[in-house]
């Protein structure tokens, strides 16, 4: 059976493992996770990107934000602000129950990992594995340039809303994080390993960073097996979040090509879409070999049919 490694994080990884799923046809899926953003908020333990893959491949996630559950509500966020609590965080009025649930195991002395096959299982997932890239506390802060200091990602991200500018991310506690449990023996077995179209520093680099996940690629990649890429910039922007920005304030060119840049050394194929064919010749001088295909995905038929063009090039 073909083995196919997803690196998955935000909306955009997301979606790229829902079309991966129908595109892989019998093959054995892994999709390990970011965890980099997990966050504790009002005494709840929270791994939004988890949640995120979670909700999409369990059919529940509310399609026109791309995360949370479908019909969701904020009555316990509008009576917390009435009690003079913090809300800038919302959380969901039914996505609360997932972090109830994964709080109470975590409490209990079970694993992330542990937790997120329990969640997936009754979520009804049973056709692909969902594994947290680590179990260890891990968590990822970005410098703000003009206020000189460090916040957690997800002050930047949600409470700031991506509107300061950042000099430095540093995921912190990877120094000693171990790999979860499956996720170097899924690189192993590995016939083809992709990257989803998320963002490269505060998703897919935290997963690169654990210790031995970019050792476990190179040897992969020493066996022939290939890692495929698909840019999450499309004509020097993105669909979603803040890649672009970020390539922009980290010395990166804001286009599909820095975001191979920042890949430097990993990738073989790269999936840019046509409006960036110009960049084709400066794919190939970092290495990789250029695929020129549709890279929005509009809807499930569009994220099935990138998922097929990137298979096909990486197998």
């Amino acid at each position: 059976m073909t083995s196919i490694v997803a690196l998955a994080g935000g909306v955009g990884g997301s979606r790229f493992a829902r079309g991966l799923r129908s595109a892989a046809g019998a093959a054995e899926l892994s999709v390990i996770v970011n965890t980099g953003d997990d966050v504790t908020v009002h005494g709840l333990r929270i791994s939004p990107d988890v949640d995120t893959v979670l909700y999409a491949l369990s059919g529940v996630v509310d399609e026109k934000r791309g995360w949370g559950p479908r019909g969701d509500t904020f009555r316990c966020m509008e009576a917390l602000e009435r009690l003079g609590g913090e809300t800038w965080f919302r959380l969901g009025d039914l996505d609360l129950a997932t972090h109830l649930r994964r709080t109470e195991l975590l409490a209990q002395g079970e694993t992330p990992t542990q937790v997120t096959a329990e969640l997936a299982r009754r979520l009804g997932i049973h056709d692909v594995r969902i594994r947290p890239m680590t179990d260890s506390p891990v968590e990822t802060w970005v410098e703000l340039r003009d206020e000189q200091g460090w916040v957690h990602f997800q002050e930047y991200f949600v409470h700031r809303r991506t509107e300061v500018a950042i000099r430095g991310v540093q995921v912190r506690g990877l120094a000693e994080a171990s790999a979860a449990p499956g996720v170097l023996e899924a690189l192993a077995a590995a016939d083809a390993i992709l990257l989803c179209p998320s963002n490269p520093f505060v998703s897919i680099g935290p997963i690169l960073s654990v210790p031995g996940v970019r050792d476990a690629i190179d040897t992969a990649r020493r066996r022939g097996v290939c890692v495929a890429a698909v840019s999450p910039l499309i004509g020097g922007a993105t669909i979603k979040g803040p890649a672009a920005r970020m390539l922009s304030e980290l010395g990166y060119t804001a286009s599909a090509a820095g975001v191979l840049e920042v890949y430097a050394g990993l990738v073989d194929v790269y999936l840019i879409d046509p409006v960036d064919r110009g960049l084709s010749a400066e794919i190939e001088r970092h290495g990789a070999r250029p695929v020129v295909a549709d890279a929005l995905m509009r809807g499930r038929r569009g994220e099935a049919r990138l998922a097929r063009v990137l298979l096909k090039a990486a197998l």
